[in-house]
């Protein structure tokens, strides 16, 4: 399992990070991603980060906003945001699995993890 913690309520413009860490899970050999999904609509993938963390990958709308990371002593990845806007309230998952073709992840057969944490961002 995995759990989703570091979630709250911030002002636009503000930073969070927040984190998941798992257990039962052989987490050093899974590339790992941060999905989101907003009231009404769809999960989307958000981020992905290679089992060692040598390659990232980020969705349109976040990059150069957004760094995930993790840290696979702790069994722990990370997601730093900072200069957060309305549109990025969500709740928050972490998945586990996904491949990388190069630079680009994908996020087939990929399973979501844990109830994730609700991000809030007020305008």
């Amino acid at each position: 399992a995995a759990a989703g913690v570091g979630g709250g309520l911030v002002q636009a413009g503000d930073s969070l990070r927040i984190s998941c860490i798992a257990s039962g899970l052989a987490f050093s050999t899974y590339n790992m991603a941060w999905f989101r999904q907003a009231p009404g609509k769809e999960r989307e993938l958000v981020a992905g980060i290679m089992w060692n963390g040598r390659y990232t990958y980020y969705v349109e709308s976040v990059k150069g906003r957004f760094t995930i990371s993790r840290d696979n002593a702790k069994n722990t990845m990370y997601l730093k945001m900072i200069s957060l806007l309305p549109e990025d309230t969500a709740v928050y998952s972490c998945a586990a699995g996904g491949v990388f073709n190069g630079r680009t992840y994908y996020s087939d057969g990929v399973k979501i993890w844990g109830k994730g944490t609700q991000v809030t961002v007020s305008s």
